[in-house]
This record gives structure tokens, C-alpha cells and sequence, in this order.
């Protein structure tokens, strides 16, 4: 079986790889690919695999695209944080739908989907899946701790600005207070929180819509404004428009 990879987050795509290897020792990962113009780029000139693993929102759109445009018939499972694109994704190839972050029992259930498919007519019940979107709705952090000498200060998602990346990851809230966080990575955190709340602008900042004041354009792309009393600018790249622009709307 050739697996291929479709992941913007390379400590993601990592984490996948292991668990196909982990779950299908004998799958080959036929590429690791990051964004739509390199799959498209990939499609046009490789053999189709035997499945493709694909998240959703790409630095440069969204994967739809690959496989609306593209005459490609191997069957796909899709990832992503977001339940709004459950059916869009059902009209392509689609045999699942898993949401982030994977768990484990759930890419093995959606592989032995694949293998009762492929040997067979490739149909699956919609209506089925969407009743386990709508009946098991993904929960997300409400609060997060934060360490402050001898104590933790609790946080609520609702006062937080955004998360930055310095040498270590430090939430700043909307009072403009500056407080350490206890999580290492900013790919766990933007598995912690409600993505229709946080976007990743940058490597260093996961930003809170309601901390966002104005957006301009640059030469670069966007910049984004963030409200008092933390009035910074961040740049967010040409390849995160389309995503962003989707997300504010």
C-alpha cells in the first residue's frame, strides 16, 4: 500500500507517518507534501497511490482543490480541525473524515474502511457519517493554567490575545498581561484550541479573532493589527491569505 502524505505542519506529518507505519508496517509513504501547488505538481507527474492522507487547510488553499480539478480516482481520508468541511469532502473520494488530532483508534478504523472499500464497489453512507460528526462534537480547551512563581493563574480562552512563540510560549491576554504557558509547542497548541477562534498567523503567533483591530495590505501579504493594549503588527504571508481570509469570514 503507497500512502501519500498531504500535511502542512512537518511535526504533524511526522506524528501520521509513524502512526500508518505504526498501524500498516508494510505501507510505503509515497511523498510527504505540504501544499496544493506541490500536489498538484505531484499528481501531474507520479502514479496515482493506493490512498492519500490529506489535511484540509494548506498554507496555499485548501486540498479540495487537488482533487476538484484533477481527474484523481484513489480513495482519500481527510484531516483537518475543522467540521464545517465534512460535506464538500464527501462529494470527492472521500472515505473518512478525521479530525485533529488523530487519534489513533480512529485512523485504524478509517484504514480497515479503506481496505473493505477497495476491494469492493467504493461507496460509504453519508448520512452515517455526518451523525458521528454531529453526535460527537470535538471539545477544546476552556481554560489553560499558567504557572506564576509559587502558584497557577487560571487563563480563560476568552481573555486570551494570542499565544507567541519566544524561547519559550507565552499567552498574552486582552488586559495585556504577559504570562508563561506550560506547553512546548505551538503545533499542540493549535490542537488545544477551537481553530474558528485561533488562527496561526505566523510561526511565533496563534492570535484570537477578537484580538484582531484591523487587517492591511503589504508587499508581503497581510498585516494583521491587534487591539490595545498590545497594538503590534504581525505579517502574515501570501501563502496564509486564502486560508485567512476564509477563516475571518
Amino acid at each position: 500500500m503507497n500512502v501519500l502524505v498531504i500535511e502542512d505542519e512537518p511535526l504533524v506529518a511526522k506524528d501520521l507517518c509513524k502512526l500508518i507505519h505504526k498501524l500498516e508496517p508494510e505501507a510505503i509513504i509515497a511523498d510527504v507534501l505540504t501544499s496544493v501547488a506541490a500536489a498538484k505538481a505531484w499528481f501531474a507527474n507520479n502514479t496515482e497511490p493506493t490512498l492519500v492522507l490529506s489535511d484540509i487547510q494548506l498554507t496555499d488553499g485548501v486540498s479540495f482543490e487537488i482533487f476538484e480539478q484533477q481527474h484523481i480516482r484513489c480513495p482519500i481520508i481527510f484531516t483537518t480541525a475543522y467540521n464545517a468541511f465534512a460535506i464538500r469532502a464527501f462529494k470527492l473520494n472521500s472515505i473518512d473524515y478525521l479530525l485533529k488530532p488523530i487519534d489513533e483508534n480512529e485512523l485504524a478504523r478509517a484504514l480497515a474502511k479503506f481496505k473493505a472499500v477497495s476491494s469492493g464497489p467504493f461507496a460509504e453512507s453519508v448520512s452515517n457519517l455526518l451523525h458521528h460528526f454531529n453526535t460527537e462534537p470535538r471539545k477544546y480547551k476552556e481554560r489553560f493554567l499558567c504557572p506564576q512563581r509559587n502558584t497557577l493563574v487560571p487563563v480563560p480562552v476568552s481573555q486570551i490575545a494570542f499565544f507567541s512563540k519566544e524561547e519559550l510560549i507565552f499567552i498574552t491576554t486582552l488586559q495585556g498581561e504577559k504570562l508563561l504557558s506550560d506547553h512546548h509547542t505551538m503545533e499542540e497548541l493549535e490542537q488545544l484550541v477551537n481553530p474558528a477562534l485561533f488562527f496561526r498567523v505566523n510561526r511565533q503567533h496563534l492570535v484570537h479573532v477578537q484580538s484582531i483591530a484591523r487587517i492591511k495590505t503589504t508587499h508581503k501579504g497581510l498585516s494583521i493589527q491587534l487591539k490595545q493594549p498590545t497594538p503590534i503588527e504581525l505579517d502574515l504571508s501570501r501563502e496564509k491569505i486564502t486560508a485567512f481570509k476564509m477563516w475571518m469570514g
